[in-house]
């Protein structure tokens, strides 16, 4: 099983979660990051770090936003890694738990 990055993070992309990471599986897009399923160890750190509350198991995920199994498994390829923290993005707190957030995603 992995960890996906879901709908909360976009917009806001905090990255709490990558400092913790014992495998760099996180990888960065624009304004929003994925995990990588293929590196991901299930080691269950990054959850609770997120302060989006916007990473689950797999098993976890919320219904409805199932899709972003498979949207972190294809970006993970395209965006390069990120190991170490950095500052959200300037309207993260603006954006934090709106909903529905998918059409933002800037690829």
């Amino acid at each position: 099983m992995t960890y996906v990055v879901t709908d909360n993070c976009i917009k806001c992309k905090y990255t709490d979660c990558v400092e913790v990471c014992p495998v760099d599986c996180f990888h960065e897009g624009p304004n929003f990051l994925v995990i990588d399923p293929d590196e991901c160890i299930d080691c269950t750190l990054c959850e609770p770090e997120c302060p989006a509350q916007a990473i689950f198991a797999e098993d976890d995920v919320p219904e409805g936003q199932e899709n972003f199994i498979a949207l972190n498994a294809e970006l993970a390829r395209e965006w390069p890694v990120i190991t170490e923290q950095k500052p959200p993005l300037p309207e993260a707190d603006e954006w934090n738990g709106k909903p529905n957030k998918l059409p933002y995603l800037e690829r």
